[in-house]
C-alpha cells in the first residue's frame, strides 16, 4: 500500500484539508507531503510543472495527487497548459490528477495514471480502507484459528491411534498375548 504521497495543490485551500481529513480516516499510515502552489493564474502552470519535476526529483513519494477544486473553465486552465500536460505525462511517479469535481475535465486528467472525480476520491483511489482491512483480519484471524484447531484435533487423533499400535506391538504385550495361547 501507498505510504508516501506527495500532494500538489494549494496550500490554503479546501482541498488540502478534505485529502489529509480522507486519509486520516482510511489509512493513517500515509505520509503526506505538500508541494504548494498557485493552482489558478497566470503563474500556475509553471509553479505546477516545477512542483511535478521536484517530486520526481526528490523520490520520496510513492504517488502524486495533482489536485484544485471546482471552478470555470478558465479558473482550471492551468491544468490544461501543454507543459502541465507534458509533466503529468512524463511523471515516472504514478500520478493521480483531481482537478475540479465529477463534472469538470482537463487535459492533465487524460494524460495522468488515473483520474479521480473529486480531491477526496483520489485519497480514497491511493489508500485501502483500514477498518475493512481490519474487519478481514479478524475473518481471517478466525479462520485461522479454526483450520489450527482441527489440524490440532487430527494431530491428537492420529498420535492417540499410533500410541494404540505401539502398545499392541510391543514385545512385552505379544509375550503376554501368546501365554495366554498357549494356557
Amino acid at each position: 500500500y501507498v505510504k508516501r504521497i506527495a500532494v500538489i495543490t494549494s496550500p490554503s485551500g479546501a482541498v488540502i484539508r478534505d485529502i489529509l481529513h480522507v486519509l486520516k480516516r482510511r489509512w493513517p499510515l500515509a505520509q503526506v507531503r505538500l508541494y504548494p502552489v498557485p493552482v489558478q493564474g497566470d503563474e500556475a502552470a509553471a509553479a505546477i510543472t516545477g512542483a511535478i519535476t521536484s517530486c520526481n526529483n526528490h523520490g520520496w513519494a510513492q504517488a502524486i495527487i495533482l489536485a484544485r477544486g471546482g471552478g470555470s473553465l478558465e479558473d482550471l486552465q492551468a491544468f490544461n497548459d501543454e507543459a502541465v500536460a507534458r509533466a503529468v505525462a512524463g511523471s515516472a511517479i504514478p500520478l493521480v490528477s483531481a482537478v475540479g469535481h465529477e463534472t469538470d475535465f482537463s487535459i492533465s486528467d487524460f494524460v495522468s495514471d488515473q483520474r479521480a472525480p473529486t480531491p477526496s476520491a483520489a485519497a480514497e483511489i491511493l489508500t485501502p480502507d483500514a477498518a475493512a482491512l481490519g474487519r478481514s483480519f479478524a475473518q481471517y484471524e478466525t479462520q485461522l484459528q479454526r483450520r489450527m484447531l482441527g489440524q490440532l484435533q487430527r494431530l491428537a487423533q492420529k498420535h492417540d491411534h499410533l500410541a494404540h499400535r505401539l502398545n499392541r506391538q510391543h514385545p512385552g504385550q505379544r509375550m503376554k498375548a501368546q501365554r495366554q495361547l498357549l494356557s
